[in-house]
């Protein structure tokens, strides 16, 4: 049944299998531009039903029954509430730090358990990645102890009762408003920040860059910022997350991320689909209709809108942009994303309408109504700091706080294995297999067909700029045993190891490398990573180097972004042009090492 069943290429998985690799590339690649990932019906239903059951409809009963708002129906008396506004937050970051919310289930890697999250952070002697361990006092070392844990549990347990500790009127400043008690949305941002100096892990899981100032501006409700100063600041927030984001989509990457995440969406027609690519399936780059989508409905949209939102002081106009950006989430939200961030849009859904319809600038709630001038100077510089450094430095900041959401433009990584190796990535203490594993004892595949499975993940990330440079490298570095290694997307294996991947390669650069070679000593030769940096918004080339596990990180070069989005998935014209900066005075071929 097409519901229960997934969509498979036209090819018998061993005789794909023993085709060369980039002709494996292509054939996926143009399987995904009609069908993506071919994932069975039946699982985007079990998203759906999460979505709708635990998180809205459990969310607003929360939020509803433990305030003075009226229950979860009546929601002409709670939308434009600030109590519940807050409490759908708090709702949104437990699921996230919990790891049902986004990056949770198939979609994300995650087969067979389908939660990473608590059972990966709940357990002692796992691995966390401190942020600056070298920097900050106490948060050295990859082990995670049972302080971290009762740190996490508590962190998680402080959202939880933020939500139903019930509501205070009585905050000083703000009487007759109800809204959570300000010490707990403090105890929750300094609890937040605790976890993620011990390990960023959680601090991206949360989407701590978005919600940490939702919760500060919260605590200083009554004492420092009046309700208008509250609101008009949480409007901000969510502006400079937009804007932020365009901005970083004006590259040349992101062009390249619409057709793949379009082919992606379950219920889009094919027809539609196929206009998205030039023509398929000898040329998969992307059509005008793409261009359209990224540029005008994608870019342009996501920049001036939220400004609309911002300065509109017209009824009419406001609602036509709170729409606007509704439909704009919504879009994504059924596209079913890779990192199904489906909460997370549901949720900017819900603040567009709050913040914009339900606190109209028109009625005393714009910029110029703050209560003291500094403050909108103060709020601007503090919001932008990371994104402003993280577009030009991307190798100090997250693309998450750098607002670089699907912008194409990601730090990245490609993994392989010499014959066996993978395998041992088993001996780390986790709970969840390697995928290919999970798809073979705990789905039932075949090992062809989990291994072809796990090859549509490398034609995904083919179709994106980085990946054709990525794979340039890998063939360059591997030589003619390019063909004998498993290739891995790195995001994927990430998610097994750590629990949680957002498509952030900061995660599983050569600090997850390192700490995973402490565990398990990989022989010189068995793991090799090709890595990439982000490109900065000023350069027109991304930084990558190439690492051994057991010999550390062996070459750093260059390539131009240009030269990776004019190619085809494939690369029929062989690797792109790499200029290597630096190689170890030591270093020798994988081939000779091997040898």
């Amino acid at each position: 049944m097409p519901f229960l069943t997934p969509d498979a290429p036209p090819v018998d998985p061993a005789e794909l299998l023993a085709r060369p690799r980039q002709e494996r590339i292509r054939l996926l690649a143009t399987f995904w531009a009609e069908h993506g990932f071919g994932t069975p019906k039946m699982v985007h239903t079990i998203y759906i039903v999460k979505l709708l059951v635990l998180y809205i409809g459990g969310g607003v009963a929360l939020a509803t029954l433990t305030s003075d708002v009226g229950g979860p129906l009546d929601v002409g008396h709670w939308w434009d509430q600030p109590v519940i506004y807050q409490k759908l937050v708090l709702w949104t970051l437990f699921l996230e730090l919990f790891g049902i919310g986004g990056t949770w289930g198939p979609l994300a890697a995650h087969f067979k358990p389908m939660t990473g999250g608590i059972a990966y952070w709940a357990r002692p002697d796992t691995i966390r990645l401190p942020p600056w361990p070298g920097k900050v006092p106490f948060t050295a070392g990859d082990n995670r102890s049972p302080f971290d844990v009762l740190l996490y549990l508590t962190t998680l347990a402080s959202f939880l009762f933020a939500v139903v500790a019930g509501s205070s009127t009585t905050i000083e400043g703000l009487r007759g408003v109800e809204m959570v008690d300000p010490r707990l949305m403090a105890l929750s941002a300094g609890l937040l920040v605790l976890c993620g100096l011990r390990d960023k892990i959680l601090f991206l899981a949360a989407r701590g860059e978005q919600y940490l100032p939702i919760l500060v501006v919260s605590a200083l409700a009554g004492s420092v910022l009046t309700l208008t100063d509250v609101i008009v600041a949480a409007k901000l927030i969510i502006v400079i997350v937009w804007v932020g984001a365009a901005i970083s989509k004006m590259n040349a990457h992101f062009e390249n991320v619409v057709p793949p995440m379009v082919s992606n969406a379950p219920f889009t027609p094919k027809r539609v689909k196929r206009a998205h690519y030039r023509s398929l399936p000898d040329d998969l780059k992307p059509s005008k209709v793409a261009w359209f989508m990224a540029h005008v409905l994608g870019t342009t949209a996501e920049l001036v809108v939220p400004l609309v939102l911002l300065l509109s002081t017209n009824w009419t106009i406001t609602l036509l942009a709170v729409g606007s950006m509704v439909l704009f989430h919504l879009f994504i939200t059924q596209t079913f994303p890779l990192a199904v961030p489906l909460e997370w849009n549901i949720l900017f859904s819900y603040i567009t309408v709050f913040l914009f319809a339900g606190h109209f600038a028109g009625d005393g709630y714009g910029v110029g109504d703050l209560s003291e001038p500094w403050m909108l100077p103060v709020f601007v510089a503090a919001l932008v700091f990371f994104p402003v450094l993280g577009n030009l430095r991307p190798d100090l900041v997250s693309f998450l706080p750098s607002m670089r959401q699907y912008a194409g433009n990601w730090a990245s990584a490609t993994w392989a294995f010499a014959p066996g190796a993978e395998a041992k990535l088993n001996q780390l203490k986790k709970p969840a297999k390697n995928q290919i594993d999970q798809l073979v004892e705990g789905m039932g595949y075949s090992p062809e067909v989990a291994e072809m499975t796990m090859q549509m993940t490398l034609s995904w990330r083919a179709m994106h700029s980085q990946g054709r440079g990525l794979f340039s490298v890998m063939q360059d570095y591997l030589g003619e045993q390019y063909e004998t290694y498993s290739l891995r997307e790195a995001e994927f294996c990430c998610n097994a190891i750590i629990g949680w991947n957002f498509g952030d390669g900061h995660l599983h650069d050569d600090q997850l490398i390192e700490a995973i070679q402490r565990r398990i000593g990989f022989a010189p030769g068995e793991f090799v990573v090709v890595w990439v940096e982000s490109q900065p918004i000023h350069k027109p080339t991304q930084e990558y180097f190439v690492m051994d596990a057991a010999l550390g990180i062996v070459e750093r070069g260059t390539w131009l972004v240009s030269d990776c989005v004019k190619e085809q998935p494939w690369l029929p014209n062989g690797p792109v042009p790499t200029t290597v900066t630096w190689r170890h005075p030591e270093h020798r071929p994988v081939t000779e090492v091997s040898a």
